[in-house]
This record gives C-alpha cells, structure tokens and sequence, in this order.
C-alpha cells in the first residue's frame, strides 16, 4: 500500500511529548491526537488533527467517548495483506503507532484526599482498548506506553530496518501496562468496598495483583539469585517500601525481609519498643518508658545473635539512644518512623549503617500475605489478630497473678514473631530468651532457656510462650525445671490433659488462647 504513515498520540504523562512528536514529524508522519494531548502539541506549534476529524463525531460525556470508534479501532487492527478491501470500503485510514499512557489512576488514588468518585473518573476505558489493538496488531502496529522508549522508537524508524523485535518488545510491555492499570482497578475497588482480602481472595478467580518494579537488587538470598522489589501502588508511610533510606548502602534482599519482620513487630506494640531481629528471627525485644532502657533490656536477652542485626523502634529514634547503640554494637540497619537530627549526625559517623525513617504508622488493614510454590501461589491474610480477637482461659488449678498475666500478655505479643516452632520466656515487659525454628517444640524448650543460662539471664518466675500446641508434657517439665511459673499457648492437643496435668504438677499456671501463631 502506498500511504503516508499515521501516529495517534493519547498520553496523560506528556513527559518528553513535544521532541518525540517533533521526531515523528520529521519521518513524516500525520499526527492524530486528543483533548489535552492536542492542545500540548497546538501549543507547541506543531501540526496535529483531532480524532474527531477522524471519527467525524465529536469527543463526548466530558471525554469519556472520543476514541472507541471503528475509524480508531479499524485503523489499528486493519491487517496486511487481509483487510485493505474492507477498510477501503469503509474509508478507514491505517494507524500505524499509537502512543498512549493512561489515565493517572494510581497516582490519583495514592492522594491522601482522594474521592471514590474521583477515582472512578480516572478509570480509563478508551486507553486499554487502544493499546490492546495495538498490541495485538504488533506485526503491523508500533505502541509505546512509556515515555523512556521514545528515543529508542525514533532512532529504529529512522534506521529504515525492519521493526518486528522491537514491536514485539513493545506490545509485551503494553499488556503488562494494561494487566498492572487493571489490578490496581481490581485491588482499589476491592478496597473502597470494605472487603477484607480474605474475604475478596476467596471470591475472585482469577486472582490479580499489581505490583510495579521499584527497584532491582544486587542479589537475592545467595549472589548467585537474581531479586528485585516491586512496589504496591497502595504502599504508604509505615510500611519499609514507602520508608525513606536516609544513609548507608542499598538495602539487599535479606535486608529487606529481615526490615519487614521488625517493622511488622513494632508496630504491635502501644508503648515505647525495641526489637532487634536476625535472620527474620527476634535476637530480643522489650518495652519500656524511652527507647534507650529499651533497646539495652532487649539487647541484653542475646547479645551474641544480635551482633549485625536490625534493630527496629515505634518511636522517635533520638541521640542518646543512636550513640548508645554505635558504642554497644555492630548494627546492620535501624528503623525508626523519625530519626531527629542529632541522631542523624551520630549515625553519620558509621557511613555503612543503613537508616529507614518509615514516617508514621499506618492503622493496619488486613492483606494479602503471598508465598510462591512451584507453579503456584499461597496467598493468606495477614496474622494481625489482636487481645480483642481471642479469649484467654485457665485451664490450671492456679490462676495467673497480676504480674504473671502481664508477662503472658506480652509474650503472646512476642511469639507469633518468632518462626515456629517458637518459644519465648519473657518478663512483663523484656524477653529472656527465644527458641525458634525447630522441628521439635521440646528442642525449642531448651534452646530458648539454654540462651538466657548463656546470657546469666534468670528465668525463676518467668513466663513461657508457645505459638503452638504442646504435643507432648516435655515442654512443660524442662521449662519448670528452669524456673518458669506461668504458660500461655493455644491449646488444642489431643493430650492437653496430660500437658494441664504437668502444669499443675509443678504449680504453673496456664492459659489457652485458642488460637495458634504459626509462622514459616
């Protein structure tokens, strides 16, 4: 076919519009444009016919209808070598590069005050439906929706060579454009609707979700793994992929889910904590009435596993505290919802100390928590059950006292943190030492008070928590021959007499929660 080559330009993003649609006028290309694209290229006094020109009807419903036309969507799907004898009869003109980026929906929803109707306003309909024309069309059809592959579109028309790679490439990139543009829809309204993820992930299939690359990492777990971190669009102050970094080299991977794990135990916290975690494992954590006698109670559990770990904080992280930690040990990265400046400078003097000011705490809403598996996902909601969510019951001869209750209290806090099976003594307000990990929960037991014997930490009027179960009285036996008075678990085996039996033998007092803390 003997024809000029057409361009339609449609984009919200006008970054890097002008030179590009300068570009393309220098390869002779008629540009079609709309609405606002239109008048940006009008003002810069380039040469441009309106898609209502083309369509011969105007643009509609406040722009809601200006490009879902067969003048738009023939021009883009017309196939050669297939459809010149109906488009001729229809008097449609081929488009041959169509240049869109949608409607700005994710920023828009990410405005602190954001509307639903406004949100809806930014559902782009004729956008997707061009790019996927275009896309399905790539053997024909170029379509760019970023704006960075502008230079690389024009230096491949100006080579003359063939475009199909490139095409390719491109109509690639364009569905991943509209799929991400589609989750954000899906998850938004999922949202606004007050449905919880559970609720909306059992009721939807298939399931989508939309994450956008924020970064590509050095590596993942091991240099040998390649790893990168994608963002959620509903990403906020609170959260370690909405923190700013504000010294120290890039977080790697296992910084990153070492950061999330000590965040996420902060935060469940009212008062002034410390949590030092190593491995996704706390090495300690403890309340207290400033973050300093914090930091020192929950260091003191297990210096040695602390040595290189993060060390996490709900409250302002100030400079007594931040010089305590430089002279006291050797620390991977801090967290803190603020660093105040004669922190900062005290930092500063350890460059490779990485340092995430998070901002403040969101109010935690339940969501997705996925895990692959080989050709699959796991998707749960997250484990952000609370004191309202459960009913302590003793099941001892012995009630806990007052002391003793507070000391459960906070290590049913701790132990859904520590991977299972999980252990921990704690005092009110400190832990005394952890066992994590094992494959026995006797074995966790003895490693946790094996810790706190290390550390000449006392464990005689301690408290004991369990994640899980106890399957077996071995667990309650060890622990009473280290001193520990009171147990707080879910309860729930087949041989809990015998465990309640074993409690009351030495005197313990024991709650059930009813609810268990698995964590892998």
């Amino acid at each position: 076919m003997n024809r000029s080559q057409r361009a339609l330009l449609s984009v919200s993003d006008k970054t890097d519009l002008i030179p590009f649609a300068e570009g393309l006028l220098r390869l002779s290309f008629q540009i079609i444009s709309t609405g606002g694209t239109a008048k940006a290229l009008r003002d810069a006094d380039l040469k441009v016919t309106d898609v209502s020109d083309v369509t011969g009807f105007p643009e509609i419903m406040d722009g809601r209808v200006k490009t879902l036309h067969p003048f738009v969507h023939g021009g883009l799907l017309a196939r050669t070598g297939v459809d010149e004898t109906i488009t001729a009869e229809h008097g449609i003109d081929w488009i041959d590069l169509l240049v869109v980026n949608l409607y700005p929906f994710e920023s828009t929803i990410a405005g602190p005050n954001c509307t639903h109707e406004e949100a809806i306003e930014e559902i782009d309909v004729g956008g997707p439906a061009m790019v996927r024309a275009a896309a399905k069309n790539h053997s024909r059809v170029t379509v760019v929706v970023d704006p960075d592959d502008y230079p690389l579109v024009l230096e491949a028309l100006q080579s003359g060579k063939p475009l199909n790679i490139l095409r390719n490439e491109l109509a690639a990139k364009a569905f991943a454009h509209t799929a991400y543009y589609d989750a954000l829809i899906s998850q938004y309204l999922h949202r606004a609707g007050g449905l919880h993820a559970a609720s909306g992930l059992i009721k939807s299939d298939p399931l989508v979700l939309g994450w956008r690359r924020d970064q590509k990492l050095r590596y993942g777990e091991n240099p040998h793994q390649e790893a990168a971190l994608f963002r959620s669009s509903f990403t906020s102050s609170g959260s370690i992929v909405g923190s700013h970094q504000s010294q120290g080299k890039p977080l790697s991977f296992n910084n990153l889910v070492d950061a999330e794990a000590a965040l996420e135990c902060v935060k469940t916290f009212s008062e002034p904590v410390c949590a030092i975690i190593k491995h996704a494992n706390p090495c300690g954590i403890a309340v207290s009435k400033n973050l300093l006698t914090a930091y020192q109670s929950a260091f003191a559990t297990d210096p040695q596993s602390s040595f290189g770990g993060i060390i996490a904080f709900n409250r302002p992280l100030g400079t007594d505290t931040a010089n305590f930690i430089l002279q006291n040990q050797l620390v991977e990265l801090i967290i803190a919802p603020e660093i105040t400046q004669g922190a900062h400078q005290e930092l500063n003097q350890k460059k490779n100390v990485r340092v995430l000011e998070t901002g403040p705490f969101q109010m935690t809403d339940h969501d997705w928590n996925v895990k692959s598996i080989s050709g699959g996902l796991l998707v749960q909601s997250d484990d952000l059950a609370n004191s309202n969510d459960f009913e302590l019951t003793t099941v001892t001869k012995r009630a806990p006292t007052n002391s003793e209750l507070q000391a459960l209290k906070f290590g049913w806090k701790v132990v859904k943190f520590i991977k299972s099976n999980a252990i921990v003594y704690t005092t009110k307000n400190t832990t005394l030492g952890i066992g994590a990990g094992q494959t026995s929960r006797v074995m966790s037991v003895r490693i946790a008070a094996m810790k706190a014997t290390d550390e000449g930490l006392n464990l005689s009027g301690a408290a004991m928590a369990s994640d899980a179960f106890f399957p077996f009285r071995d667990g309650i036996d060890v622990a009473a021959e280290h001193g520990i008075t009171c147990v707080i678990q879910p309860g729930g085996s087949v041989r809990d007499k015998e465990v309640i039996a074993a409690a009351d033998e030495h005197g313990m007092a024991m709650l059930f929660t009813g609810m268990r803390h698995f964590r892998h």
